[in-house]
Parts: C-alpha cells; sequence; structure tokens
C-alpha cells in the first residue's frame, strides 16, 4: 500500500491530485468552508441525524419501536469500534499522508502527523451511515450520502488518498453489518426493557403515546365488564 504513495502515475495519486485541484482554484473562503465541513460539519451533523431519526422513531411509537432503537445505539458503538479496529490497520499499512510524499498539493488542513490509511473520517461515517440504514431506510440514505461527501472532503482537503477513503468506507460497513446481528441481539432485549420502566419507557416512545396505549388497554376491559353485566342481567330477567 505504501507503493501507491510514491508514484505520481497510478490512478489513486491522479485522482488525488484532480480532486484536490479543485482546492487551488476555488476561492479561498470556499476551501475555509469545506475545511470545516470535512473536518467537523460532517460528522457533526451525521450525529445530529441519528438523534433526528430517533425522535422520528419515538414519536411514532411503532410496535418494533426497541429495536429500531437498539439499531440506533449500534450505529454510533459501530462507528467507534471501527476506529478501534483501524488503529493495528494503520499501525500495520503505516501509509504516510499524501503531502509528506507528494509536491503541489493544496493542503487545507495542516498538523497531520498520523498515519493516512485508512481515513477515520470516512469510517466513522460511513458506518453511522450503515448503522442508520439498519434502524431506518430513509435517514440510512441521506447518511450514506453524508459519508461519501466526507469522503470526498477528505481527498479535496489534501490529506487523505482516494483509497483511504475508499478503505474506510469498506471499513465502517463491514463492521456496521457484519456485527449488526450481534449487537441486535444484545441491545434489543434491553431497549425492550427500558421501554417497559416507568422511568426510562420516554427514551423508546413518547409518553404521550403510552398514555393513549393504557387507555386503549383499559377500554376493551370495560366494554368485556360492561357486556358481563349486561348478560348477567338478561338471565336473571329470564
Amino acid at each position: 500500500m505504501a507503493g501507491l504513495a510514491e508514484s505520481g502515475s497510478n490512478p489513486d495519486v491522479e485522482l488525488l491530485y484532480d480532486i484536490n485541484g479543485l482546492a487551488k482554484d476555488a476561492p479561498r473562503w470556499f476551501d475555509r468552508v469545506m475545511e470545516y465541513v470535512g473536518e467537523y460539519g460532517l460528522v457533526l451533523a451525521m450525529v445530529l441525524l441519528v438523534v433526528w431519526c430517533w425522535w422520528s422513531v419515538r414519536r411514532r411509537g411503532a410496535e418494533d419501536a426497541a429495536s429500531s432503537v437498539a439499531a440506533l445505539v449500534w450505529a454510533p458503538l459501530a462507528a467507534a469500534l471501527a476506529v478501534v479496529v483501524n488503529v493495528p490497520i494503520r499501525g500495520f499499512v503505516e501509509r504516510p499522508r499524501p503531502f509528506n510524499d507528494h509536491q503541489g498539493l493544496e493542503v487545507l488542513v495542516s498538523g497531520k502527523t498520523d498515519f493516512s490509511f485508512v481515513s477515520d473520517h470516512a469510517t466513522i461515517a460511513m458506518a453511522l451511515g450503515v448503522g442508520l440504514f439498519v434502524a431506518n431506510r430513509k435517514f440510512g440514505l441521506v447518511g450514506i450520502g453524508l459519508a461519501l461527501l466526507e469522503g470526498f472532503c477528505r481527498v479535496y482537503m489534501g490529506v487523505h488518498y482516494p483509497t483511504d477513503v475508499v478503505g474506510g468506507f469498506a471499513l465502517g460497513t463491514a463492521v456496521a453489518l457484519l456485527l449488526s446481528p450481534l449487537a441486535m441481539a444484545l441491545l434489543t432485549p434491553v431497549m425492550s426493557a427500558i421501554e417497559r420502566s416507568p422511568r426510562g419507557g420516554w427514551l423508546i416512545r413518547s409518553r404521550r403515546l403510552s398514555r393513549a396505549g393504557g387507555q386503549d388497554a383499559l377500554i376493551p376491559g370495560a366494554r368485556k365488564e360492561s357486556a358481563g353485566a349486561g348478560a348477567e342481567e338478561r338471565d336473571l330477567a329470564a
């Protein structure tokens, strides 16, 4: 993998220069925006998207609310686990940042001293996006779209090769999907127990829906008692 950084004649380096070259031609203010978006903004947007999805699931109050919330809990856990898995990968590959081996790059974020493969930002973003997709397809598609934009930004900023980003996408997807069945098997019972809890139930289902569900549960019983009383009165009259 390190050999990719030594030659400027391979597609990875050529694509790096093509995408990063856009930063040279763009206005300075646009580069500053891309710097903030690529370094902090998109990851924050992904977190807010997870919160928004949780709020939507909670308000909707579907029967599978506990499993949906479990999937949402798994999304950030998958992102964190993927970053942990990336630690030995980075140490094994030891690929320098592109600006260390290639001249003429427009580097928007300075001070990066760690290895380049794979991109933590791309890994986190895609793990969150795929985790969201497990919970809710509409939110998940938006999250995956944001993750793709995150990968573009990392190359645009001159801090990663395209293959660093692709590797991050693969790692985040693999962790989020392959471990999802085990995570759901462990987290869903926990979320179901929280849903039944009088103090923590609001985390899974809105209290308004819980109260409505409680009233609906009482009405059929009341009707049965009324029907039973009417039947007894008819028997006595007979």
